[in-house]
């Protein structure tokens, strides 16, 4: 990309200073000081009116914050965050590759007192072909049934079972898109898939100025 096609945003800034309301050090691109007025204001009513449990979500994740930060594993924060929501039935939407990852999850929720729905991506055990995947772009090269992941399917399975708080458990990039979009309840991402990295994807950016270095070869920067 050339630089005069480049549009300056948070990720150029180094200041931070909307951090502590800082007017001082805002660069000139900041965001915050060439907010709109009015929708910031618009935004700030959704929260106070509580649409979808907005205002509560942010409320008790924001103190969940402040009480616990640095504290708790993921997997903690979001039990926490479960109880404080007073959430009681919890959808979880899980790639079948990481359902031993699931079950020891769904293991610790019934341990501590919360029921909870899973949903696999296979659910319906649908062809890929069906939905226009060539045949020759199968894991298993087109030999045979190879069933699609089913995202949408899983959110309305959740929808139907009643969950009011859904868990996302190592969709692939595009199908979690789909779950986010077509889930009816609320919902946060517990694994983020990374098979290359043990699910861990900020590795590849902890790593990029060394094993990673290919990545600046191909910006031109290296």
């Amino acid at each position: 990309m050339a630089k005069k096609d480049i549009v300056f945003s948070c990720s150029d800034c180094a200041a931070l200073a909307c951090k502590q309301r800082n007017e001082k050090r805002y660069p000139r691109f900041c965001l915050t000081e060439h907010v709109d007025e009015r929708l910031l204001e618009q935004v700030i009513q959704v929260y106070k009116r509580n649409e979808n449990q907005t205002g509560d979500i942010s409320v008790q994740s924001a103190c969940l914050e402040g009480e616990t930060y640095g504290q708790l594993t993921r997997v903690q924060e979001t039990i926490e965050f479960i109880r404080r929501m007073g959430y009681k039935y919890i959808g979880i939407a899980s790639c079948v590759g990481l359902m031993a990852e699931t079950r020891m999850f769904v293991k610790i929720l019934r341990a501590v007192g919360i029921k909870s729905y899973t949903v696999g991506c296979k659910v319906g055990a649908v062809d890929k072909c069906e939905v226009g995947v060539p045949n020759e772009k199968k894991l298993n090269g087109g030999t045979g049934h190879e069933s699609m992941c089913n995202p949408i399917m899983q959110a309305k399975v959740l929808e139907a079972e009643g969950t009011d708080f859904n868990i996302v458990m190592g969709l692939c990039v595009g199908h979690d898109t789909m779950f986010l979009k077509y889930s009816h309840a609320p919902t946060t991402v517990m694994v983020v898939k990374d098979r290359v990295l043990g699910h861990n994807p900020v590795m590849a950016l902890y790593t990029a100025e060394s094993m990673y270095s290919k990545f600046k070869e191909e910006l031109g920067l290296g």
